[in-house]
């Protein structure tokens, strides 16, 4: 398995809406950080093959939205965005601002089909902190209309997925550091990457209202696991929304895709969100005085039924056709609930000859 983070994001669980959560409480830190160290030893290496990582585009601009493109093409724009205003994208509570320097950035060479890279494809975004970390950004755009996410998506998958093209930017760090200092002029550090979950907040808002009941449960193992990662695996992870102004927030002009507006990056859920509530003691059912049974009282002795006589319950009658039963209690003016062998019956009783 040369791409184990690759090959556990495609498992059924994993991608699955309502099996996801388990999937999640099921890995930990030591699991994920032996899966990272293997993605970066088997991880594809383009300046060992003569070839580099950012690269002038060719190809005519887009010019509308094309299916399953939306994250390429609101990448290209975020890039835009930041390099004609020349800033970057402050994090929630002003962390450190994020700087994305380049979209779709290719990772590996030759065919798709080629055992040895099968399944990976490429990173969404790559960026540097206002604190010179490499940023590692995997993104999830859906339009404010939307009423659904991609079949086979979830959290889930977009952080393993993410952790896998962490490893490989880590695994050529210094091919990396050296691309961005001649061509953007930045200086990264050698400290692990930071890993970035950016998503619509479409996204996260439906991704909590398909895990109906489970909304804090499965945020929970996210937020343990982006902890576990961090002290044992070595990258920090950050989930993030990704506000743009307008619906769906973008257009196509000359050059590609433009924003309509300054985008903003929040949290992705607000504080306290994974905290499970512990479920309520259920209160006991009343008990309905049909559901009691009436041992009988042996001290009695057992009487032939008889509509006119009275009985208590606990008295043993005779009946006949009913057969030997006990008297369960009063059923209403009149009336007793007897318990027969076969069945329960209401029967009169105190009835003037």
């Amino acid at each position: 398995m040369s791409h184990p983070l690759i090959q556990l994001a495609a498992e059924r669980d994993v991608r699955h809406s309502t099996g996801f959560r388990g999937a999640a409480a099921e890995l930990d830190g030591a699991a994920l950080a032996a899966a990272y160290e293997k993605e970066r030893a088997s991880a594809p290496r383009l300046h060992a093959e003569g070839k580099r990582y950012f690269v002038k585009r060719s190809g005519k601009p887009a010019e509308e939205r094309r299916r399953n493109k939306d994250e390429d093409h609101v990448g290209q724009a975020l890039v835009r965005h930041c390099r004609e205003s020349g800033e970057g994208l402050a994090f929630p509570d002003d962390e450190f601002t994020l700087l994305p320097l380049d979209h779709q950035i290719r990772v590996k060479s030759g065919p798709a089909d080629d055992p040895t890279t099968k399944g990976i494809g490429r990173l969404d975004l790559l960026g540097v902190t206002s604190d010179d970390r490499l940023a590692v950004i995997r993104m999830r755009v859906l339009e404010p209309t939307a009423t659904r996410c991609g079949v086979g998506d979830t959290p889930l998958r977009a952080l393993l997925e993410g952790l896998a093209y962490t490893a490989i930017a880590s695994a050529n760090q210094e091919e990396l550091k050296s691309e961005i200092a001649e061509r953007f002029g930045r200086t990264v550090s050698g400290d692990p990457p930071l890993l970035v979950l950016l998503a619509s907040p479409t996204y996260w808002r439906l991704c909590r209202k398909r895990e109906a009941q489970k909304g804090a449960a499965w945020i929970k193992e996210m937020e343990r696991l982006a902890k576990d990662i961090e002290t044992e695996v070595g990258p920090s992870v950050r989930y993030i929304g990704l506000e743009l102004s307008g619906d769906p927030g973008w257009s196509y002009g000359e050059d590609g895709p433009v924003l309509t507006g300054t985008p903003r990056l929040g949290l992705a859920w607000e504080p306290g969100a994974g905290r499970v509530k512990p479920k309520p003691r259920p209160r006991p059912k009343p008990t309905s005085p049909a559901d009691q049974i009436i041992e009988a009282d042996l001290s009695r002795p057992v009487r032939a039924y008889s509509l006119v006589d009275s009985f208590s319950a606990g008295d043993r009658i005779d009946h006949s056709k009913l057969g030997l039963g006990v008297v369960q209690g009063i059923a209403g003016p009149g009336k007793i609930r007897v318990k027969f062998e076969e069945k329960d019956s209401i029967l009169v009783h105190e009835r003037s000859a």
